[in-house]
C-alpha cells in the first residue's frame, strides 16, 4: 500500500529554510510586516516574505505598514564641542576688520587724550599773563569733600595780571582761601568777603627758566605715553598674526600706518610745547 501524501509537512520545510531571508535584504519595517503577515498563516507569510525580500519598495506601500523611515539625524555642535573636538574655526574678513578697527580706534581715542593731558599740564604753569586754567588743579575741601574749585566758583580775568574768585555759595570763601595758599601757584589771595582776588606776581629770570624746564620735562612725558600706545598696537597687531588671522605683510602696513599716526601727535606735543614755551620766556 502506497504510503500517504502529506503536503503539510514538505510544505514547511521547504519554506522554513527561507523563513529567515539575509539581514541585508530586511529593514527595520520589513521585519514588522513579517511579522504581520505570519498571522494569517504559514502560507501567506511565505508569499508576503519573499515578496518582501525580492522588493523593498513595496513594504512602504504596504496597508500594514504605516510608519515613516527615520531620517538621519543632524548635530549643531556649540563652540565647546568644535574645540573638544579637535575643530578650529577661521575668523572671517568681517571679524578681522572689526578688530583692526577696534585697535585703531583704540590707540586715537588714547593719543587724542595724551595730547589733552599735555594742554591741561601746561595751562596750570602760571606765565607772565593771568589764565583762569592756572587754578585747573586746585582742590577746596568742601563739606568734607575734595572737589575742584572750577566746579564751585566762576574764575575770570579782570585783568592780565590778576583773577577774580567767585563762590556760587559764599560760605565756601575761607575754603578756597586755604586751598590757595596751600597750592604750589605762589600767590596771595586777598578775600573780601564776597570774592577772591588774586595778584599774579612778575615772575623773575630764574623762575622762568625753571618752569621751562618743568614744561620741557611734562612734553617729554607726553611723548614716552605715545610710545606706549603705539607698543600696545604693536602688540596688538602681533597677536593677530600668530592667530593667522593677518599676514607678515599686513602687519609691516599696519606698522607703518601706526608709525605715521604717531609722528603726527608727536608734532602736535612739540606744537603745544614750544607755544608754552614762548609765553614763558617773554617778559
Amino acid at each position: 500500500m502506497a504510503s500517504s501524501f502529506s503536503t503539510a509537512a514538505p510544505a514547511r520545510s521547504i519554506f522554513r529554510s527561507s523563513l529567515n531571508p539575509p539581514k541585508t535584504l530586511l529593514s527595520a519595517s520589513a521585519s514588522l510586516f513579517w511579522a504581520a503577515s505570519c498571522q494569517g498563516g504559514w502560507g501567506k507569510c511565505c508569499q508576503s516574505g519573499f515578496s518582501a525580500a525580492a522588493n523593498y519598495a513595496r513594504l512602504q506601500d504596504h496597508p500594514a505598514l504605516r510608519i515613516s523611515v527615520a531620517k538621519p539625524l543632524t548635530f549643531r555642535r556649540s563652540l565647546q564641542q568644535q574645540k573638544r573636538a579637535g575643530f578650529v574655526r577661521c575668523a572671517t574678513i568681517e571679524e578681522i576688520e572689526a578688530e583692526k578697527s577696534m585697535i585703531e580706534k583704540d590707540v586715537k581715542q588714547r593719543m587724542e587724550k595724551t595730547i589733552e593731558t599735555v594742554r591741561s599740564n601746561f595751562n596750570s604753569i602760571r606765565t607772565g599773563r593771568s589764565n583762569p586754567a592756572m587754578l585747573d588743579k586746585v582742590e577746596v575741601d568742601y563739606y568734607g569733600t575734595p572737589v575742584s574749585l572750577k566746579s564751585i566758583a566762576q574764575i575770570s580775568t579782570p585783568d592780565a595780571s590778576s583773577l577774580m574768585v567767585q563762590p556760587y555759595d559764599k560760605s565756601s570763601l575761607k575754603a578756597i582761601e586755604k586751598a590757595i595758599v596751600g597750592s604750589d601757584l605762589g600767590m596771595t589771595p586777598n578775600n573780601d568777603g564776597e570774592v577772591i582776588r588774586l595778584t599774579l606776581p612778575q615772575l623773575t629770570t630764574e623762575r622762568r627758566k625753571e618752569l621751562s624746564k618743568l614744561v620741557a620735562k611734562q612734553a617729554e612725558e607726553g611723548k614716552v605715553a605715545l610710545r606706549n600706545i603705539r607698543r600696545d598696537a604693536l602688540k596688538a597687531y602681533e597677536k593677530l598674526e600668530k592667530e593667522k588671522k593677518l599676514s607678515e605683510d599686513n602687519v609691516k602696513d599696519l606698522s607703518s600706518d601706526l608709525q605715521k599716526l604717531t609722528d603726527e601727535y608727536m608734532k602736535k606735543i612739540d606744537s603745544v610745547y614750544k607755544q608754552k614755551e614762548k609765553e614763558l620766556l617773554t617778559v
